[in-house]
């Protein structure tokens, strides 16, 4: 039995156990998979797919954007669950600045909204979370730049738990700031 539901689309079984108001117990069946083998002391994750997520489910790609967000808050707080010490979050790559206009502009929106909810956020402090911003941050607004410089100040005295958050980042911007330094 547990073999078939291995082999089940795990979206198609977490609806499910949504429907039948068990799906409280299938996410505690799974933590007690995951804990019984290694845990890694640090894991990347390259949000992406927010845009198409939207499309398929008939919103706008902001909107998709912000359903991720919030999805990140759950993500940071299984990790610190598991014993997770350091999480990556690839938020924002150098790329993302080729999107249109109004796209960028609300990712931005959302970087703000979203910094100020990790700032105030009980989870940073019970975790002890320290937040480091990496990437070329001079290519982001002020107001966002000045709100990083906020939060990880208010977390710098925490070093339980390490959330590092790449925003325009990327390969090719990397390679350019190499080269400028030879």
């Amino acid at each position: 039995m547990l073999a078939r539901w291995l082999n089940l689309d795990v979206h198609k079984v977490r609806q499910t156990l949504l429907k039948l108001g068990a799906y409280d117990l299938y996410e505690r069946w799974l933590e007690l998979q995951i804990k019984g083998g290694p845990m890694p002391k640090h894991i990347g994750v390259i949000l992406d797919g927010n845009r198409r997520w939207a499309r398929m489910h008939g919103l706008k790609p902001w909107q998709g954007h912000r359903a991720g967000a919030r999805k990140v808050e759950e993500l940071l707080k299984w990790c610190m669950e598991l014993g997770i010490r350091t999480v990556t979050l690839y938020a924002f790559s150098t790329e993302n600045f080729k999107r249109s206009p109004r796209e960028v502009a609300e990712l931005m929106r959302l970087f703000e909204e979203e910094l100020r909810r990790l700032r105030e956020s009980d989870l940073v402090e019970r975790y002890e979370v320290r937040v480091k911003a990496i990437g070329r941050l001079e290519l982001l607004p002020e107001n966002v730049r000045k709100l990083i410089r906020e939060v990880e100040e208010a977390t710098k005295h925490y070093g339980r738990h390490y959330l590092n958050i790449a925003v325009a980042y990327g390969g090719r911007a990397e390679i350019v700031d190499a080269v400028r330094k030879i």
